[in-house]
């Protein structure tokens, strides 16, 4: 196919706009909160390599800069030209590019799970259940339809009239753009929740609402009608990791936001996601994020904002 110079420049305008409305809305490093729960935007000038994360479901717009997450030897790349969803909530390692010249800044949109089940509902009653196994995360390449609702979205974002009135509506299409994009099936099989896969997505759902609790794989198992062998296999299979490993991640990555938010003592904090040790907490901590608790506060705050 011969270049479409037409094309080629309106496109390039659009994302010049989508970069310099990005970054009006995001003044601050870090996260940056808009008139919309769901929707924030990440502003960062650092290079970061090989950080833990663990997204709720939702998708990630890279508008300038680059990210890699790495899960299981996979790579999923989400820049410029490709976006990333997220169905269930898996922890996976992320290496970013950025400058003081030329920042990272990021869509983040959290999805709305009602709206997202809704739209689920519609899409099978038109088109049929979706046939594609769920899958944590997906990369997709960034189409014209998603950079227009983008757009829009972060011109209704300047303006609290256009928020009131148009935000809902805008919203809903995002996800839907997400959820009938190249790989959006994975996204609409995780909601819809049907068969083995299914099981496990509300299982994951269970664990994530009580991972404080004492919790063992076997109820687990039970709870979902499969043996804990069958379990734990097409658990690896959908999260990367076995149920017990995901477990600790969950717990840590949930401390590390009550720590930053001072939500008590990082004693207190370890008791209440599910350890009996603060002692053993800590070595895990730091096995995980690579610094101390009181450490990864000052780094969290410093990279992410207070609201990481």
């Amino acid at each position: 196919m011969l270049p479409n110079p037409i094309y080629d420049d309106r496109r390039a305008s659009m994302k010049n706009q989508l970069v310099e409305l990005a970054g009006q809305l995001a003044p601050r490093h870090g996260y940056n909160p808009t008139a919309l729960p769901t929707v924030r935007i990440l502003r960062t000038e650092t290079v970061l390599r090989d950080i833990p994360v663990l997204y709720n479901p939702g998708a990630v717009f890279v508008l300038q800069g680059s990210k890699q997450g790495l899960l299981e030897g996979d790579i999923y790349l989400y820049d410029e030209d490709h976006y990333l969803a997220v169905s269930v909530p898996v922890p996976f390692r992320m290496t970013s590019t950025a400058s003081p010249q030329r920042p990272l800044l990021a869509i983040y949109l959290e999805f709305d799970m009602q709206m997202a089940a809704e739209i689920a509902m519609q899409i099978e009653k038109h088109a049929g259940p979706a046939t594609t196994l769920p899958k944590g995360l997906t990369s997709s390449r960034m189409g014209d339809d998603i950079e227009d609702v983008l757009l829009r979205l972060l011109i209704a974002l300047g303006s609290a009239v256009d928020i009131a009135v148009l935000g809902a509506s805008i919203l809903r299409e995002l996800h839907y753009r997400v959820m009938v994009g190249p790989q959006g099936a994975a996204v609409v099989a995780a909601l819809q929740r049907k068969g083995t896969s299914g099981k496990l997505v509300q299982s994951l759902v269970w664990i994530r609402e009580n991972y404080g609790s004492d919790i063992a794989v076997a109820d687990l198992a039970k709870d979902v009608g499969m043996s804990v062998p069958s379990y734990h296999m097409h658990f690896k299979k959908l999260t990367g990791s076995s149920p017990i490993q995901y477990l600790k991640a969950l717990r840590l990555h949930e401390a590390r936001l009550m720590i930053a938010r001072q939500s008590g003592t990082i004693a207190q904090v370890a008791i209440s996601v599910g350890y009996v040790s603060p002692a053993q907490f800590s070595r895990d901590f730091k096995r995980h994020f690579g610094r101390t608790a009181s450490e990864e506060v000052k780094w969290v705050r410093h990279h992410l904002g207070e609201q990481a």
